[in-house]
């Protein structure tokens, strides 16, 4: 008998255990309309993976356009099956989705220009990581925003598994990040997804990540010799409970919890 690991989709899980591109769309159009009294149009998403976030944009409003890069030609082939395929064929007119590296991508300069998920943490060198910055800045209109989101804490630096109990749209699933090596010499850092099943069944290594923590006060000096200004720490708050309450706001301080996550925004 086939088992709940077997019939499951890991790129549906992925998207049910980590993204919202409603509130993520919210908060960028958010932001965006605060800086420029007007709303944006042409949306880049670097990484972009199945392109969730992209057909969110174009849903939003019938002038919306989103431009979609990603390496892996898997995802963005499943993207466009589940995630296009189910527009309206004028709205999936506005999504361009380019098999392609973000370092050397060429598309038409975007308003806004988004790295979330942590992706660009794939870059370890510093020299690289300032070259994709500075090619993000090049594709971005004058004024457009770049915004990227990062992670840290304590925890953050440590060999660890975290689980939470997901309500999926099949069924429930357990979501499972487990950091599984740090170096504090290079900042190099693994991390796995797995996902197991009320059944006993588990997709073992769902996703691996081979990145460089980067912290805060680098990614905002590396920003800045990119050509940025106006770059921002949005970091969350949190409501009675101490549970985080998904409201980014600007900030100079974030306590030195276990983990927090924020978002970077920066003008080209």
């Amino acid at each position: 008998m086939p088992t709940s690991a077997s019939r499951a989709d890991r790129h549906a899980l992925y998207e049910q255990s980590v993204q919202c591109a409603e509130a993520e769309i919210d908060f960028i159009d958010h932001l965006w309309r605060q800086r420029h009294h007007r709303p944006a149009r042409l949306l880049r998403e670097d990484f972009c993976g199945s392109a969730l976030v992209c057909a969110e944009w174009v849903k939003r409003h019938r002038r919306n356009q989103a431009i979609g890069i990603d390496l892996d030609p898997e995802v963005l082939a499943w993207g466009r099956a589940r995630h296009l395929a189910a527009l309206p064929e004028e709205t999936r007119a506005r999504v361009t989705l380019l098999h392609a590296d973000v370092l050397t991508a060429d598309p038409p300069q975007a308003e806004i220009v988004l790295a979330m998920n942590f992706s660009y943490w794939l870059f370890k060198e510093r020299a690289t990581l300032r070259a994709y910055f500075e090619r993000a800045r090049a594709g971005l209109k004058p004024g457009g925003l770049f915004v990227l989101d990062a992670y840290g804490g304590y925890d953050a630096f440590r060999e660890i598994v975290e689980e939470r109990e997901i309500d999926g749209e099949n069924g429930p699933f357990t979501y499972i990040w487990e950091q599984t090596a740090y170096n504090p010499v290079d900042g190099d850092l693994q991390c796995d997804i797995h996902f197991t099943f009320p059944d006993g069944s588990r997709i073992e290594r769902a996703f691996h990540y081979d990145w460089r923590l980067w912290t805060l006060p680098e990614l905002r000096e590396l920003l800045a010799e990119a050509g940025f200004h106006d770059i921002v720490v949005h970091g969350q708050g949190f409501d009675a409970d101490d549970e985080p309450d998904g409201d980014f706001q600007p900030r100079t301080r974030i306590d030195a919890d276990a983990g927090w996550i924020c978002y970077l925004s920066a003008e080209a």
